[in-house]
């Protein structure tokens, strides 16, 4: 199985990179001809690529949602954490919320498509090495979410679980965003085997896990204290890890 794994996962890096590269111009093209608007839609569909490209390991991503979203209002997807190959299926499945990323500032450079998409397309850049950046990026992005009605999607374990098994998480990121966003919701969503992929490290990558995205009930930010609304959100994503 694992001889396989080398052939596929060459096969794999070779069409994902390549798809990284041609989505590169297409953004920049979409985004100073049709603005915001339109980079979201090559987005969009460079997600839906990126997702797809997994099935050359054998591996499908599927959603579950059994509750209907909240529209025309700020939602804040939280999520635990468990690969890079979270990132596209939760892009292309929220679509039409608009979702936003917090990540890490080191993206934002030297990556085709992913560096333009965070610079251009509204995620926060956080320098975790500067609180008073990070904090200033945090509100900035946060009052963005509200205005604009858009989804941010956050991973509050701060870091990827390499074993699937979940981290505390962490309150300040969230915190912030539901400060800005208390009329808005919160979306807990689980995901399971992402983290297969990279079971044998950074290459072969594992084959035939297939990924599950669940949603969560919907919650109202302002019925509860911070204090509770975290550990609700907590509780229902983490009950759910397999």
């Amino acid at each position: 199985m694992k001889f396989i794994s080398y052939i596929l996962s060459s096969i794999f890096a070779v069409v994902f990179f390549a798809l990284l590269i041609i989505f590169h111009p297409f953004q920049w093209l979409a985004f100073n001809l049709f603005g915001s608007k339109g980079h979201s839609k090559v987005v969009a569909i460079m997600n839906y690529s990126l997702m797809k490209s997994l099935l050359l390991l054998g591996i499908t991503v599927k959603l579950k949602n059994n509750f209907e979203l909240p529209k025309n209002t700020s939602i804040i997807f939280v999520s635990n954490h468990q690969s890079t190959f979270d990132i596209p299926p939760l892009g292309w499945y929220f679509r039409k919320h608009h979702p936003k990323f917090v990540s890490k500032i080191e993206l934002s450079k030297g990556i085709p498509s992913v560096s333009y998409n965070l610079r251009k397309g509204g995620a926060a850049l956080i320098n975790r090495k500067d609180s008073k950046q990070a904090i200033g990026e945090l509100i900035k992005f946060s009052k963005n979410i509200n205005t604009n009605k858009w989804g941010a999607v956050i991973f509050p374990e701060g870091t990827r679980s390499r074993t699937g098994e979940p981290k505390k998480f962490a309150p300040n990121g969230l915190k912030m965003l539901a400060k800005y966003n208390k009329e808005g919701y919160i979306v807990p969503v689980t995901i399971n085997n992402s983290w297969k992929v990279f079971k044998y490290g950074k290459f072969p990558l594992g084959i035939g896990s297939p990924i599950t995205i669940t949603t969560h009930q919907p919650i109202k930010i302002d019925s509860l204290r911070f204090d509770a609304l975290l550990e609700r959100t907590e509780i229902a994503i983490k009950e759910h890890i397999k």
